[in-house]
């Protein structure tokens, strides 16, 4: 039975008692009270032969290939327009962006951001889930559109995969398109 927390008897609620521990960043209690460092997991997807990390801070989703709305004299790439929640969102081919001819029937798109800087890309397949990501001292031959976008490399089961900052790219690639 909780008693009140009184000079009497210095018992506290057994909540009052947990709110006041609090572990360290990045920690969180596993069974029988002992902190464990918890592994963040990064997500990637492919475009082509090109394996992209998603900033886990930049806000993104996923969703079923929505209706496109697209727009005459646009430049390749460009794909149209797509509804999200009463948002206008650009929906782009990455593939022809990159100049990597890697244009494949997408059924998914990847969306980067919210509102107004929100921008999706065509991807055929969920993002995998990365746990084990090992970095890499020196990146591969990128295509010149993407080299200035990618500030690091990573390495998981014989796969790499770039650190790709998607806002200075579409802001530098496709500031024109939008």
């Amino acid at each position: 039975m909780d008693q009140p927390d009184t000079p009497e008897t210095g018992w506290m609620p057994p909540s009052a008692a947990l709110a006041q521990f609090e572990p360290p960043e990045g920690a969180h209690l596993a069974a029988g009270g002992e902190v464990r460092k918890e592994v963040r997991a990064r997500y990637g997807f492919r475009v082509g032969d090109l394996g992209l990390l998603i900033d886990p801070d930049a806000g993104s989703e996923v969703l079923a290939m929505p209706v496109i709305a697209t727009l005459p004299g646009t430049p390749p790439g460009f794909l149209g327009l797509i509804n999200l929640r009463g948002n206008l969102v650009p929906l782009y081919e990455l593939g022809d962006l990159l100049g990597t001819g890697s244009r494949r029937s997408g059924n998914l798109v990847l969306v980067f951001g919210q509102g107004e800087l929100a921008v999706g890309v065509k991807i055929e397949g969920y993002p995998t889930a990365l746990l084990a990501l090992r970095p890499l001292t020196n990146l591969p031959q990128l295509p010149e559109t993407l080299r200035k976008h990618v500030s690091a490399g990573f390495v998981q089961d014989e796969t790499v995969w770039l650190e790709f900052d998607h806002g200075s790219f579409f802001d530098e690639v496709c500031r024109d398109i939008r």
